[in-house]
């Protein structure tokens, strides 16, 4: 694989790494703003224009932009997360000009013409309707609710149906053009890409560009709290987080292996000691989100309703057990683990294009992989251990989100003062 990085005039980073023993191409814009960077009133934006974006340009009718790539063999897809936004292509690399040509059309020249957006409102809608129908996905919007009140971080991705239904051609046009600005986007391609003839394409073709990037998010503010949805399921779906860790943050790598001892796996200990030895939950694991000043880290569980009531202890007592006897055994595990999850992502285009992007964001720079092996390699189970109570001592503050029958569920008094 190489590695190569070309910034343009206006500020637009191309980064590729170059797979010549591969015959396909990813090939992708990453936007530096997602969900956080909207108001209260366009909440959901970022991923309305995600969607409208293939609906017509200039050139293209949204017909047209999928028969072009799929003549071609190849797919587009993209996606909005909370401080990104992607659009990306698979292609042949012969292919590449037409992805590219594409991206940039849909980026830069997109209509937003009113009977596709009254299309693709019911479409987003009906989105929503399913991640509603969904707990397990749901949950987790109202943990962010209870870890970031009254701030975007706090806001669901896709935002409500009455945002969706209020949104305007002159708005998505208005934010993208706020947003959309070659400083704070990368052009990131993996796989049989040639870095050269990528920069001279892109320079072409996205050279107008904005030269400016004045977007700035509002800072990230852990507070806790709870939100519970009663419903009649079979299951609770209950979640528990904790204020987390930022990207650059000493502890990043720490975080991780700790996480992955506590949840991350068959051998972890909440999956052992909540499935295997007590038959109290079919799913639960560890999860550690990261952002650019803060995050979230908690555990998922779904369980029976006369379950819970048990399975709330046995996750805390864990929580607080491994701050104290984290092993070594253990730990070389998860940190096999995470290198192994790291290695087998670089065979693949689309798992490398998306880390290059994402990093390149994020740090400024493709972080080398030696260097994240490494920062893996140098935690041990102290390292574990500090982690763990830096996190989940001095009286942490727990977020709780649940979606059920919750009658058995601890009031959230009592669950925190388990960790006071």
């Amino acid at each position: 694989m190489t590695l190569r990085t070309t910034t343009l005039d206006n500020g637009l980073r191309i980064v590729t790494d170059s797979m010549p023993y591969l015959e396909t191409a990813t090939i992708g814009m990453w936007v530096g703003v997602g969900a956080r960077a909207e108001s209260p009133e366009v909440n959901g934006i970022s991923h309305m224009l995600e969607h409208m974006a293939f609906k017509g340009t200039d050139r293209r009718s949204a017909l047209r932009i999928a028969e072009e790539i799929e003549s071609a063999g190849g797919h587009l897809n993209a996606y909005t997360s909370r401080e990104q936004t992607a659009y990306y292509a698979r292609v042949l690399k012969a292919d590449v000009p037409l992805a590219l040509d594409i991206l940039a059309d849909i980026l830069q020249h997109s209509t937003f013409e009113d009977v596709e957006l009254q299309r693709e409102r019911e479409v987003v809608i009906q989105e929503i309707g399913e991640t509603l129908d969904t707990p397990d996905d749901v949950v987790f919007d109202f943990l962010q609710a209870a870890a970031f009140p009254d701030q975007p971080l706090g806001r669901t991705i896709l935002g409500t149906a009455d945002h969706v239904r209020g949104f305007q051609a002159d708005t998505l046009q208005a934010y993208m053009s706020t947003h959309y600005r070659a400083p704070g986007m990368v052009l990131a391609g993996a796989g049989a890409v040639d870095h050269e003839a990528v920069v001279a394409l892109a320079a072409e073709l996205f050279g107008a560009l904005a030269t400016d990037n004045g977007h700035k998010p509002q800072e990230a503010e852990y507070r806790g709290g709870e939100g519970r949805d009663r419903r009649q399921l079979e299951q609770v779906h209950l979640t528990m987080g904790f204020r987390g860790l930022a990207f650059d943050d000493p502890d990043f790598y720490a975080l991780q292996v700790f996480s992955t001892v506590l949840g991350g796996g068959m051998s972890s200990r909440l999956f052992q000691q909540v499935r295997e030895i007590r038959g109290l939950a079919y799913s639960i694991y560890s999860f550690a989100s990261s952002y650019v000043d803060g995050g979230l880290f908690g555990v998922y569980a779904g369980t029976g309703p006369g379950q819970v009531a048990e399975l709330v202890p046995v996750i805390a007592d864990e929580l607080g057990r491994i701050c104290d006897d984290a092993g070594e055994e253990e730990v070389a595990r998860a940190r096999a683990q995470l290198k192994a999850g790291l290695m087998m992502a670089l065979e693949s285009s689309s798992s490398r294009c998306e880390q290059i992007a994402r990093q390149t964001l994020i740090f400024g720079r493709v972080l080398p992989v030696d260097e994240v092996t490494g920062a893996v390699d140098s935690i041990d189970a102290t390292a574990v251990r500090r982690i763990g109570r830096r996190l989940l001592g001095g009286g942490a503050k727990p977020s709780i989100a649940a979606v059920g029958p919750l009658d058995n569920l601890d009031s959230y008094e009592r669950i925190s003062q388990r960790f006071a």
